[in-house]
């Protein structure tokens, strides 16, 4: 997945300054050079946080993909000793 140029922070101030009513949605997305998909995107998954709760989203959806990782080991690992279990019988 594509990394984004924009920090949570900028995110969220993004956000916030569309929250205001200021500004419309298009013009706030033209000012920061963003897709309107994109913001809605933002908003769904950043929509009401703090910046503290979006870094430890960030935290929280790094260490599941590690455990991801680690369970998929494992089960080859189990995989590849009920292959050699198998061959000894």
């Amino acid at each position: 997945m594509k990394e984004s140029k924009f920090t949570e922070e900028q995110i969220i101030a993004i956000l916030r300054q569309a929250a205001t009513g200021e500004q419309t949605i298009g013009a706030v997305c033209r000012e920061h050079s963003i897709a309107e998909n994109t913001f809605y995107k933002w908003r769904q998954k950043y929509g009401g946080m703090e910046v503290s709760e979006a870094r430890r989203l960030r935290e929280l959806e790094k260490e599941n993909a590690r455990l991801k990782r680690l369970l998929a080991e494992r089960c080859i690992e189990i995989d590849a000793m009920k292959e050699v279990i198998a061959k000894k019988w």
